[in-house]
C-alpha cells in the first residue's frame, strides 16, 4: 500500500487486495476483465447506473474501476441491512440489473466463469455472487452493486436464487445464528425478496428447487477451493461448522421445501 490509499474491506478471495485512491478502486482484474468491463459500459449504456465504471487495466494484472460511495455491510452482518425495507430494496435492484442486462445479450465468446453460474446456462448476464458484502447501502436501502468477478450467463431465477441463499437467508437457525441478527424468518422473508423482485407468480413455485440447486453449487465451489488448499476457504469452512454445516443446511432445505413453496405462493 503506498501514501493516499486506503484498504477497502470485506471479501474473500480479494481480501487485503482492493485499494481505494481517491474516486477509483484499485483491485486484481479477474482473467476476462476486458468483457466484463465492456459488459459493464454497455449496461451503463441501457441505464443501469448502479455498478463501478471500469476505467482501465494496469500492466500488472490488476483492474482500476470508479468508487462507489455508501455503506457495506460485512460479517457478522448489521441489523440496519437486514430489515425488510433494506431486503425488498435488494429485489428492487437485482431486477433493474435484470432488466438493463435483458437488452444486452452475454458475449458468448467470452471465458465467463464457471464457479457460480447456473448449469441450465442462459443468455442473461447473472451476478451471482449478491452477497451483502457485494451490495453498497444508501439511507438504508441497496443502491449499487459491485464485485461483478463471478458473473456468468443463466436464468434470471437462478440470480434471485443466489441473492434469497444471502438475505433471506436460505440457512438452518444454528448456520444463520453465526453471521446475522436474531430472530430472522427466511419463511417471511423470501416473498418479500420475490415481491422487491417483481417475480413472476408462474417462477415463484420453483424458486426453493432452485435454490437447493444454487446451495449445491455453492457446495461444490468451496470444495474446489479447498481441495485446492486454498487457505482462506480452508479456514472459513473449519470456522462455520465444517461439511456438517452443508449437510445441515441442504437437509433444512428439503425439509422445508413446501414451506417455503406455500409461503411464496400465499
Amino acid at each position: 500500500m503506498t501514501d493516499g490509499e486506503e484498504p477497502l474491506l470485506g471479501g474473500m478471495a480479494n481480501a487485503g487486495a482492493v485499494f481505494r485512491r481517491g474516486e477509483l478502486v484499485e483491485r486484481p482484474a479477474p482473467r476476462h476483465a476486458r468483457e466484463l468491463h465492456a459488459h459493464l459500459r454497455v449496461l451503463k449504456e441501457h441505464g443501469f447506473d448502479a455498478a463501478p465504471t471500469p476505467v482501465d487495466l494496469t500492466a500488472d494484472g490488476r483492474e482500476r474501476l470508479t468508487f462507489i460511495p455508501g455503506d457495506v455491510a460485512l460479517p457478522p452482518f448489521p441489523d440496519w441491512a437486514m430489515t425488510p425495507s433494506a431486503l425488498a430494496s435488494v429485489g428492487r435492484l437485482l431486477r433493474r440489473l435484470h432488466e438493463a442486462g435483458a437488452a444486452v445479450p452475454a458475449d458468448t465468446r467470452a471465458a465467463w466463469p464457471t464457479d457460480l453460474a447456473d448449469p441450465e446456462g442462459g443468455t442473461l448476464v447473472c451476478h451471482n455472487d449478491m452477497c451483502p458484502d457485494n451490495v453498497v447501502f444508501r439511507d438504508g436501502r441497496a443502491a449499487a452493486l459491485i464485485d461483478f468477478d463471478l458473473a456468468a450467463p443463466g436464468r434470471a431465477l437462478w440470480d434471485v436464487a443466489m441473492t434469497a441463499r444471502y438475505w433471506a437467508p436460505m440457512l438452518d437457525p444454528e448456520s444463520a445464528a453465526a453471521l446475522y441478527p436474531a430472530g430472522l424468518d427466511p419463511v417471511a422473508r423470501l416473498p418479500i425478496l420475490a415481491d422487491g423482485y417483481g417475480l413472476p407468480a408462474g417462477e415463484r413455485a420453483g424458486l426453493p428447487g432452485v435454490i437447493e440447486q444454487a446451495t449445491e453449487v455453492c457446495r461444490a465451489f468451496v470444495a474446489r477451493r479447498v481441495a485446492d488448499g486454498d487457505p482462506v476457504y480452508v479456514r472459513a469452512l473449519a470456522e462455520r461448522g465444517g461439511w456438517e454445516r452443508w449437510d445441515r443446511v441442504q437437509t433444512w432445505l428439503v425439509d422445508h421445501r413446501r414451506t417455503f413453496t406455500a409461503a411464496l405462493l400465499a
